[in-house]
C-alpha cells in the first residue's frame, strides 16, 4: 500500500538549534572573561599607583628631614659622603642667618620681603613663590619640569663636586651626606625660605618627592624654627 507523500507528518522545525545556542554561550563566556580581566587590570593599576604615591610621599618626607639637618649644620667642612660643604654661607645663630638667604635662592636658601608674598598671584604669575611648579611657566625654583630631564645639580651626578654653586632646590644629601634613595625615578629635593617673624625667624621648607614613575610627584611643606629664643 503506497502512502501519499502529501499526507506524511511534517519534520521537526527545531533541527540545527544546538549550534546557535552554543555560540551564544561562547559569546557570554567571552564577555564575562573580558570583564573579569579588565577588572583585575584596573585593580592592579590602582594598587600600583597607590604604592607609587606612597613612595613619592616618603621621599618628600625624607627631603623635609634632610632640610632640617641642613639648617642645623654647624660645621664648614664637608661632611662624610656629602657632595658639597656649606662653608661660611650659613652663620650659626638666629637673625644673622637671614641675610645669607636671598631672592635668587642660592644653594636652596630663599628670602623675600613679606610685601612680596602679599602681592603673589598664582593665576597671573605675579611675584612667583619659589615652591611653585616650574611647569606651565609658574617660575618656581625647582630644577626643571618633573617630566623633563633629570636635575643637573651636584648630587644628581654623584661623587664630589668642587664647585657646588647653584641656585634653587637642593637634592637629598647634598650637604648632609644622607644616602640617596633607591627605587625612585628622581631624587627628592627641597627649598628653604627664611621668614622673619618678630624675635623668632622661621624657615619654611618645601620638599617634593618622586615615585618610580617620574609623573608621580608629592609636594609637602613644614615650618622649622632652627634657633628659638
Amino acid at each position: 500500500m503506497r502512502i501519499n507523500p502529501l499526507l506524511r507528518p511534517p519534520r521537526a522545525a527545531t533541527r540545527g538549534i544546538a549550534l546557535p545556542m552554543v555560540l551564544m554561550f561562547l559569546i557570554v563566556i567571552t564577555i564575562l572573561g573580558t570583564l573579569g580581566i579588565r577588572h583585575a587590570t584596573v585593580g592592579e593599576t590602582l594598587t600600583r599607583n597607590q604604592l607609587d604615591y606612597e613612595v613619592a610621599r616618603q621621599a618628600a618626607e625624607a627631603a623635609l628631614r634632610d632640610a632640617e639637618r641642613d639648617l642645623m649644620l654647624t660645621v664648614s667642612t664637608r661632611l662624610p659622603n656629602a657632595i658639597c660643604p656649606r662653608n661660611d654661607d650659613r652663620p650659626l645663630q638666629g637673625a644673622t642667618r637671614g641675610p645669607n638667604f636671598d631672592a635668587n635662592c642660592p644653594r636652596g636658601q630663599c628670602r623675600y620681603e613679606l610685601t612680596y608674598y602679599d602681592s603673589s598671584n598664582y593665576a597671573t604669575v605675579v611675584n612667583p613663590e619659589p615652591w611653585w611648579p616650574t611647569a606651565n611657566n609658574k617660575n618656581g625654583r625647582w630644577e626643571g619640569d618633573p617630566a623633563g630631564p633629570a636635575s643637573t645639580k651636584p648630587s644628581d651626578a654623584g661623587g664630589i663636586d668642587t664647585n657646588c654653586i647653584f641656585d634653587g632646590s637642593v637634592p637629598l644629601g647634598t650637604f648632609t651626606g644622607v644616602a640617596r634613595l633607591s627605587g625612585v625615578s628622581r631624587q627628592p629635593e627641597y627649598i628653604m625660605e627664611y621668614l622673619s617673624r618678630g624675635e623668632n625667624s622661621t624657615v619654611r621648607i618645601t620638599a617634593r618627592g618622586f615615585g618610580a614613575d617620574i609623573n608621580t610627584e608629592v609636594v609637602m611643606q613644614s615650618y622649622f624654627l632652627p634657633y628659638p629664643k
